[in-house]
């Protein structure tokens, strides 16, 4: 293990914690969806991606909505583009196949610790991958856990587990939150996803709702406007 490898891992040690207990609800949820804790593994390894996860299990009726479900995650997902834009300094002289493995570990959590010590000229790939091991090992055990007492609880709604999809989306869009010019293409997003909710059937509200709260966002933009007006 280089030192920078294990630099990483101690750095993200901290917000880990909060991450091991965030997975240890989307655990408890997946069992009680009877998803096996081999199959919820799987999606942690092969995703590693928390909202995009409780979305899959939020999702997960027989028969699996497939299409809807890969959409909805792509849509989640988006973020990545400009996370990886953001770490092009870090990843300045690598392969395409060093950033594909490292990249494959990129949390938000380590994304951010990352990009502070860059700040300090202390960021390295290695660095990165440090903090994605991290991560992915107490999501990992976080998720196993919970799945272990899930199958215990037989009422989540008592201890509110099922508010938990709303609560973690609640959490996130609030971060997200930039001000009076986010109001319009929110406010598109919602009423599309509640018109495709009622009109049609499966979950494809939730890719309605996000292309067309994006779509708005691109043709609403005031930089765009401006731009506009200059010329």
């Amino acid at each position: 293990m280089t030192q920078s490898v294990r630099a990483g891992m101690i750095a993200n040690l901290p917000v880990a914690a909060s991450v091991g207990v965030y997975g240890s609800v989307l655990g408890v949820l997946a069992a009680q969806k009877s998803i096996s804790w081999s199959t919820l593994l799987m999606m942690n390894l092969s995703i590693f991606a928390g909202s995009a996860q409780f979305v899959m299990v939020d999702m997960w009726t027989p028969p699996l909505p497939i299409v809807e479900m890969t959409a909805a995650v792509l849509m989640i997902n988006l973020r990545y583009l400009l996370i990886g834009a953001s770490l092009k300094p870090v990843f300045k002289n690598t392969s395409i196949w060093h950033k594909l493995g490292v990249m494959h570990l990129v949390a938000d959590e380590n994304w951010a610790v990352t990009m502070a010590a860059h700040r300090n000229g202390k960021a390295t790939t290695g660095f990165l991958f440090g903090g994605g091991i991290c991560l992915v090992t107490i999501w990992c055990f976080g998720t196993m856990l919970g799945h272990t007492l899930g199958n215990a609880v037989t009422n989540p709604e008592a201890y509110a587990l099922d508010f938990a999809f709303i609560a973690v989306f609640t959490a996130l869009a609030v971060s997200l939150f930039r001000g009076a010019k986010d109001i319009l293409p929110w406010l598109v997003a919602a009423i599309v996803a509640a018109v495709t909710e009622h009109w049609i059937p499966g979950k494809w509200y939730v890719l309605s709702g996000g292309v067309s709260g994006a779509l708005m966002a691109v043709f609403h933009n005031p930089m765009r406007k401006g731009l506009k007006n200059d010329d």
